[in-house]
């Protein structure tokens, strides 16, 4: 046995599912420059905090930035102190932890409930396409969901055997879900802190450890910035995040459903196996209680953004995994998830689009019979696999599938996200001339990424009139173009 209690054929077995997983996961995560107004501005401070030493107060191009906890940050300037640069700094690291979760959940899960479930688990998280898309970018969501399910795991384990090092180790990584995204994990975590009231006093010492961990940079803060670090992270984001529309991410009650089935492609149909099985231990209720309630408190939330979401995909991936291991007949929903697959070539044309206009305004390219063809064979395999009730061996296909296809959405639109999603393509055309170049008109979030690639703001034309100007017009492309002159 291996020092994890692996067999030496699972343990091969791993590895070749996590080289996999990274050959998706790692290759290309400089080949789109940062995307929207979140990536450039973190990107931003942990580069900072890399070049200035400081590494409590965040800062956004020398101005204090309260807005989030410091662990993305610590990782990029971690990044940026091994010399990985610009693009890579924000992403590796984040990709590195979400790689390190998924062996850790395999892991967990295989002493919770048994190898089967922890494969299938593990294999639908990690191929499935809200979880691989924030792999890929600098933002604090994926950081708080690998820290808070990893927590939660370690809490449910120590429910199951009572081991007083699992309840610590659950301790050091809720304290790290706090410094990732402050109050949030905290919310997420009162369903599992009900399941354990009985047991409340073996919490505190664990309890007092989080404290330990995560309170000295939140104390630091209040010392250093006082009153307006307190109104300007508790208050404005967070309490006024759930129930104002002040931050401008409004949206509707059911937000949250079509994110949900866009998050789980190409693994939706998996859905349907959802039912009474959920309630049938402590373990499985813990897990649906968790996503249940995380999902209900998103969706009352004033503002809501897709990421918002991604804490909650690790608990159902193990509900889903527990039910398809259930489930009598699962030959239709895996042979969906295959054709689902055949959707990777549209969701290439569809991507940048709805990534500058928002899903409801691009344009979706026309569906060819070929893409269906393609995953036919594959389709028929995972068929008779799972009708032979070789059910994980199904999943290893479907698995190998969804990851190819994923892996081709990521790479075939890497061009055109960074030409025209990106401002990296901006910048090239702007460097060459950035001393003679004032902005006239960008949308925010380029605005920010275009302040990234270039380190210092460039300014307003109206303050400092240059010879060109970046100028766009609404739903267009940004354009650098020389300044008019008026007569004299």
């Amino acid at each position: 046995m291996s020092p994890a209690g692996l067999a030496p054929r699972s343990l091969l077995l791993l590895c070749l599912t996590l080289a996999g997983l990274a050959a998706v996961y790692l290759p290309g995560l400089g080949a789109v420059g940062v995307l929207g107004p979140d990536e450039p501005r973190y990107a931003s401070i942990g580069r900072e905090m890399a070049d200035s030493g400081d590494w409590i107060t965040p800062r956004l191009w020398g101005s204090p930035w309260f807005e989030k906890p410091p662990l993305l940050y610590w990782l990029i300037a971690a990044g940026h102190a091994c010399g990985l640069g610009d693009d890579l700094a924000p992403r590796l690291p984040v990709a590195l932890v979400s790689l390190a979760f998924l062996i850790v959940q395999f892991l967990l899960l295989r002493r919770l409930f048994d190898q089967s479930i922890a494969w299938i688990a593990t294999l639908l998280l990690g191929t499935c396409a809200g979880w691989l898309a924030y792999s890929q970018v600098g933002v604090t969501d994926l950081p708080l969901a690998a820290c808070f399910s990893a927590a939660l795991l370690l809490g449910v384990l120590w429910l199951d055997i009572g081991s007083r090092p699992v309840l610590y180790a659950c301790a050091v990584c809720f304290a790290l879900a706090v410094l990732a995204k402050g109050l949030v994990p905290v919310v997420l975590a009162l369903p599992f802190l009900w399941f354990a009231r009985s047991r409340w006093r073996e919490l505190i010492r664990p309890a007092g450890l989080s404290l330990l961990i995560a309170s000295p940079w939140y104390l630091a803060m209040l010392v250093i910035h006082g009153r307006s670090f307190f109104d300007d992270f508790f208050i404005r984001h967070h309490l006024s995040r759930f129930s104002s529309d002040e931050l401008q991410h409004i949206q509707p009650f059911w937000y949250y459903l079509p994110v949900l089935i866009g998050a789980l492609f190409p693994w939706s149909a998996l859905l349907g196996v959802l039912g009474s099985f959920c309630w049938r231990d402590t373990r499985l209720r813990i897990f649906t209680t968790t996503f249940l309630f995380g999902f209900v408190f998103f969706s009352i939330s004033a503002n809501k953004l897709p990421g918002y979401l991604l804490p909650l995909l690790p608990p159902l991936c193990v509900v889903l995994a527990i039910g398809a291991g259930r489930a009598a007949d699962l030959t239709r929903p895996l042979a969906l998830t295959t054709i689902l697959v055949a959707l990777c070539p549209v969701v290439v044309t569809v991507l940048p689009e709805s990534l500058l206009y928002g899903l409801r305004r691009a344009q979706i390219a026309e569906l060819k019979w070929e893409y269906f063809a393609a995953v036919l064979p594959i389709t028929v395999v995972v068929w008779w696999l799972d009708s032979r009730r070789r059910r994980l061996a199904a999943f290893a296909v479907a698995a190998v599938l969804a990851g190819a296809g994923l892996g081709f959405v990521k790479i075939a639109a890497a061009p055109m996200l960074d030409e025209l999603v990106s401002t990296r393509g901006l910048w090239r055309r702007v460097e060459p001339r950035i001393s003679q170049t004032c902005v006239d008109s960008l949308h925010r979030a380029l605005r920010y990424g275009l302040n990234y690639y270039s380190r210092q703001p460039l300014p307003d034309c109206q303050d400092d009139p240059r010879p060109f100007a970046i100028v766009q017009q609404p739903r267009a492309i940004p354009r650098l173009v020389p300044r008019v002159k008026p007569p004299i």
